[in-house]
Order: structure tokens, then sequence, then C-alpha cells
């Protein structure tokens, strides 16, 4: 038997037996195999996709192609940190190239197609809302109480550097997020029901309530606001903001014209949150009483 022509028969078998397969490449790389069946309808003859299942697979390559954008941010020593350009799967593209492989019955090969995503606060932005102090608050903490501390600086973190445009609100618990061990909260003192106990998170009051005391020195619009329902001795009566996740929230509304900027920071035992804006912005400050320090 001639060898070559064993060779050929083999080889026209083998491309007979190759499915309709879609490559799907990321910088040039393939990262998913796919095949027209995997997305067909059970209605043998009749080319139809079945949307469920494409839109499932859209969805799991979305999550391997994305970068959330970043905002511009201030360091520590007050320098601007660049705003990071992010990105997504440009779903349509995607779409147009995947139904050419579909209803083409032949292989085909997609660089999957990105959409660019900006951050909604970028450099010249931060530099215009940083020039002006419109509102500050401070208070002091116990930096021999290890967890409560940790706490405090945790949640100071997760605040600094918001921005809140104009008409926009901030709510401390969708900022923070769930205070949890594996966020790397710790147990600490709170208070539940007049009673002084200890749970996950204790400490972060403060935060919430120092900065309560700092937007409305901005006269910034308070939405919502809850006391303890005992007295606390970081905070004059009454100027305290209670936050739970399952409960209480804080939350303000920015009423002016222009973006705020809140900077929020730890200094030995002193917890420091300021509210910052453009020098063109026309504010109605309040005066607010504070505790020695």
């Amino acid at each position: 038997m001639n060898v070559s022509w064993l060779l050929g028969i083999l080889l026209l078998i083998q491309q007979v037996n190759i499915p309709d397969q879609l490559v799907i490449t990321k910088g040039g790389q393939p990262v998913a195999f796919v095949n027209r069946n995997d997305f067909s309808m059970p209605l043998p003859g009749i080319p139809i996709i079945d949307s469920e299942k494409y839109n499932k697979f859209l969805d799991q390559l979305d999550k391997s192609v994305s970068k959330e954008p970043k905002n511009a941010s201030l360091d520590t020593a007050g320098n601007i940190v660049p705003e990071q350009v992010g990105y997504k799967l440009n779903r349509h593209v995607f779409t147009k190239q995947f139904y050419s492989y579909y209803f083409s019955k032949r292989p085909a090969k997609i660089e999957m197609p990105r959409m660019l995503i900006y951050p909604k606060v970028d450099s010249e932005l931060l530099g215009n809302i940083r020039s002006k102090r419109i509102g500050r608050y401070i208070t002091s903490f116990d930096l021999q109480n290890k967890k409560r501390t940790n706490n405090i600086k945790l949640a100071t973190n997760a605040i600094n550097n918001s921005v809140v445009f104009p008409g926009e609100t901030f709510s401390f618990n969708k900022v923070v997020g769930k205070r949890t061990a594996g966020n790397g909260y710790l147990r600490a003192p709170v208070i539940v029901k007049g009673e002084l106990s200890e749970d996950i998170g204790g400490g972060i009051c403060q935060v919430s309530s120092t900065l309560y005391n700092a937007v409305d020195n901005a006269g910034l619009q308070i939405v919502q606001r809850f006391s303890h329902s005992r007295k606390v001795s970081y905070i004059p009566p009454g100027r305290d903001a209670t936050v739970s996740w399952y409960g209480p929230d804080f939350v303000f509304k920015n009423r002016y014209n222009q973006p705020i900027l809140l900077q929020a920071k730890t200094i030995g035992n002193k917890l420091i949150i300021k509210v910052f804006s453009s020098d063109v912005i026309e504010y109605n400050p309040r005066k607010i009483p504070s505790l020695p320090y």
C-alpha cells in the first residue's frame, strides 16, 4: 500500500472529525476553546443560539478580562497618585464576531475585544477639589486597646480619599463594607441595646461619629444618623453616629455644586477627618462642639 496515500486518507479523516471550534485569545494567547454545539438549542437542523448559555459564557469571559478602574488618590505625603484606566469585555463587538463564527459552520479565532472604563476621579479633578478645607473633626482613642485600634484604622483607610459628587449620597456601610474577620476586623467592645459587649468590628462607630461631625461641620446634608443607646466617651453627648452592618447606617448627601473629598487618617491616638473641595465652592459651615483632646 502506498504510504503517502494512507497518510492522506488519515489526514482527511481527521479534518472531517475536527469540530467547528472557536479559539478565544487574550493578548494573542488562547484562553478558551468552545464549540458551536455548546450554545445550540436542541432543535435539529435549525441553528438557534441558546441565549441563557451564551450570556453565562459572556459573564465568564468578562470576569477573565475585566480590570476595575482606580480613582486618583492622595498618598500619606499628600502627593497625587494618578488614576488607572480599567476595561471590560466589549460584548457588542464580541457578539458580532461570535455570530459570524456560529453561522459560518467553520472554525474561527476571536481576540477578546475590550472596552475602556475611565475612573470617576482623575488627577486633574483631585487637584482641584483638594484646594479648600471646608470641614474637620478630631477624636481621640486608646492606643493600648490594640484590637479596637486595628478596627478604627481599617475603617479610616476605607473612607479615606472618598469623593462625593454633587447630588450623590455617601453610605458608611456601603463604603466601609462588611466588618468580618476575613476583612481583618477583630473583636472589641461595642454597645448592644444599652449594654457593653464585645463583637467583630468594635470601634468603628468612632470613625462614623467623627465623620458625621466633620461633614456636619462642612454643612453637608445629613440623611441618616442614629445615636448609641448610651453615652460614649469619645464624642460630646448627642454627637455620635452608631453603625451596624445589619442595622443603622450613617448617610450624608453632597448638596453643594462641587465635589467634596474626604481625607481620613490616624496620627498617634488621634483620628482626624477633613473635608475638602474646590476653591470656588460656596458652602455654609456649622459650628460643632468637641471634647478636649
